[in-house]
């Protein structure tokens, strides 16, 4: 297997010599880390956000110049920036600061525990560097074509700032997303979230009169104006009710309104069967491209697909990508016809750059090498550039030019670290497993660990993850298998990446939790490798790999000896539908029940580490109150850290720090010994 400068891990630009004790896991964990890519839709600029030991920053780039910071923040303050968009000139940069990106319209974020909160505020700043302008309170700001008005929202509201001034033009009933001017700057575009519908929205600016389009029992989603502005394209679907077949419906399509009459058509209905339930991309899933086509994802092979169809005509949606690989986000190039997509069409755990012609044919990769591209975004000049990870090489912008990657600005590096080596292996049932295995340094048996995503709708990859949380697990393996534990990193089913019938897997979560089979098939795996001690396998993860984590020192205490459990789920008791039968809800309930590490908490033997932030509004901190009090009941061994005010992804740096040298601590104590 292949290894590159094995030892403890360090910045690749760390000097020869240090006064100080290196600290391995501090100066991995402050590497830049790079994203939200956007970029100016008439000029040639990139703009970023840049975080580095939790300081936060945007950065441009443009042609044939160094990239440079225009923000000048210096503190880890837990204010994330986010919601970074540039005028169409890229003269301009509008930003958010503090809040929640996940809940932006959420409760006040004050990880920092400041005595008074931080609010949450759209911020302009001129791209040459300028004092940064306070434009209002709220997110989502988007610039109108000619740069004079910037709209944005907050909790419902629709702001639009002009002339040095903001004023309220709208009040909504929901979450307010999407939010686009059209060509000529006098309406707005947006999708109302409700609780469970949600309608797309049009107001004429001049007279703030809003209205919906074709609004129904459901959700209407992703709207996009016609190239014309004279129409509005959407995709309509519901979710399926409790108990329904896997192949009923079908229950989405696609929508079309005339902006003229406010009439609203449909264009097409998925069929029944496979794709006949929505299943959309992580970026935008719906374009108007400029021969007439409306661009859009569908899952009717079973993995994840671009289609167009005929937006006058309709008819039956034509592939323009084709194959057992899943497409992760998709764009259109400027010319608004050529399809350019991030999909792991080579390998099924790295994601590369593809591109299709806007005639068909087989989709020409765009970017070579053996790295990780994901996110790809075009300037008005036709420039491309990606997020860029490879193994050793942190989440950071590149341009891409005849399939060669050029940085930004920088691509920080591990110096030392372990080529991640694919596995595969089988689970009980025969399901397939996709893997990353980091083996330890060192000769002998060593200590082993499972560690399991969140999610569960992700994938872990063959290098650093493009994702801030991900790439500090990442980080966090690397380190584990350089203090000589072999890690591995399982892709459980109801995961993405290897088409739906592993995403939405039988028996999943609530149903049964059948993605358990991966993660004990897997603890199995580590303990017949001739370079595991099988009696010190331990298992670590957050959110959903959190509940699996508690789920598996519940269910096979003699397999896993400690655990690290991040904010997970531990039970899993939600209220059961009402369209369930009496006897069925209570059938649903008791399956939720047995699928809850709560459901075994009799069979619990092996120490763990429960680490929560209180302010978490993804899995309630009462998750761990529960646990913990029943761990205590029955003199199980735990061990806690908590962090007061900080959420589900902790927003400041030194808790990430604190809680992985926590878990580091934890797992040399319980596993590295010989006895248990």
């Amino acid at each position: 297997m292949l290894r590159i400068a094995l030892g403890a891990l360090a910045l690749a630009t760390a000097p020869a010599a240090v006064a100080q004790k290196a600290d391995p896991l501090a100066e991995a964990m402050a590497l830049p880390h790079a994203g939200q890519l956007t970029g100016a839709r008439d000029a040639g600029r990139f703009a970023w956000v840049e975080t580095a030991s939790g300081v936060r920053n945007i950065w441009i780039a443009d042609k044939g110049q160094p990239a440079r910071q225009v923000t000048r923040f210096t503190q880890d303050d837990g204010q994330p920036l986010y919601h970074v968009t540039l005028s169409r000139d890229g003269k301009q940069i509008a930003f958010v600061k503090g809040g929640d990106d996940e809940f932006a319209d959420g409760s006040t974020l004050n990880a920092a525990s400041l005595a008074t909160a931080p609010k949450q505020q759209v911020w302009l700043i001129p791209a040459d560097g300028a004092e940064p302008v306070l434009a209002g309170d709220g997110h989502s700001p988007v610039f109108s074509a000619d740069g004079t008005k910037l709209a944005f929202t907050r909790r419902g509201e629709v702001w639009v700032r002009e002339k040095g001034e903001a004023k309220r033009i709208a009040m909504l009933g929901g979450e307010v997303t999407r939010l686009q001017w059209s060509a000529d700057g006098a309406q707005l575009l947006m999708v109302d979230n409700q609780n469970d519908y949600s309608f797309v929205t049009l107001i004429d600016v001049a007279s703030a009169k809003v209205r919906q389009l074709g609004p129904g029992l459901g959700y209407s989603v992703e709207p996009v104006f016609a190239p014309d502005g004279k129409q509005v394209a959407f995709i309509q679907y519901l979710d399926p009710p409790a108990g329904a077949a896997r192949d009923s419906g079908p229950y989405w399509s696609i929508r079309i309104a005339d902006l003229a009459t406010g009439s609203v058509r449909t264009l097409w209905k998925a069929p029944q069967g496979m794709g006949g339930r929505y299943a959309g991309t992580r970026m935008r899933n719906l374009w108007w491209s400029a021969d007439g086509e409306i661009v859009f994802p569908w899952e009717r092979s079973g993995y994840l697909h671009v289609y167009a169809i005929n937006a006058a005509k309709g008819g039956e949606p034509r592939p323009l990508t084709q194959g057992s690989y899943e497409v992760e986000t998709f764009i259109l190039a400027p010319d608004n016809a050529t399809l350019v997509f991030s999909a792991n069409r080579l390998q099924p755990d790295k994601r590369n750059i593809w591109r299709t012609d806007p005639d068909g044919g087989d989709p020409v990769r765009i970017t070579q090498g053996d790295g990780i591209e994901s996110f790809p975004t075009f300037t008005g000049d036709g420039e491309l550039a990606v997020i860029a990870t490879d193994a050793s090489h942190i989440a950071h912008p590149a341009r891409v030019a005849n399939g060669k990657l050029t940085p930004l600005g920088k691509a920080p590096a591990l110096r030392s670290f372990v080529v991640p080596q694919a596995v595969t292996y089988k689970a009980a049932d025969g399901v397939t497993v996709h893997a990353q295995l980091f083996r330890a340094t060192g000769p002998g048996k060593h200590p082993a660990l499972i560690y399991v995503h969140g999610g569960p709708r992700r994938q872990m990859l063959l290098g650093f993850h493009p994702m801030g949380y991900y790439s500090n697990a990442y980080v966090m393996n690397q380190h584990l298998a350089a203090q000589g534990y072999d890690v591995l990193s399982i892709n459980y089913r109801s995961g993405t990446g290897y088409g739906r019938e592993f995403r939405d897997a039988p028996e999943i979560a609530r149903d049964g939790a059948s993605e358990y089979r991966d993660v004990i098939a897997g603890g199995r795996w580590l303990a017949a490798q001739s370079h595991v001690d099988p009696a010190r396998i331990g298992i670590w993860g957050g959110s959903w790999g959190g509940y699996l984590t508690a789920l598996a020192l519940a269910r096979d205490s003699d397999l896993f000896a400690a655990g690290v459990d991040f904010h997970g789920v531990h039970t899993m008791l939600r209220p059961v539908p009402n369209n369930l039968s009496p006897d069925a809800q209570n059938a649903a309930r008791q399956l939720q029940w047995s699928s809850s590490p709560m459901g075994a908490i009799g069979t619990w033997r092996s120490p763990v580490l429960l680490i929560h932030g209180d302010d978490d509004k993804s899995v309630d901190f009462g998750q761990s109150l529960i646990l913990s009090r029943e761990l205590a009941a029955r003199r199980i061994p735990y061990e806690e850290l908590v962090f007061p005010n900080d959420r589900h992804e902790f927003f400041l740096f030194s808790n990430w720090l604190e809680s992985y040298r926590a878990t580091a601590d934890f797992l040399d104590r319980r596993l590295k010994s010989k006895g248990r």
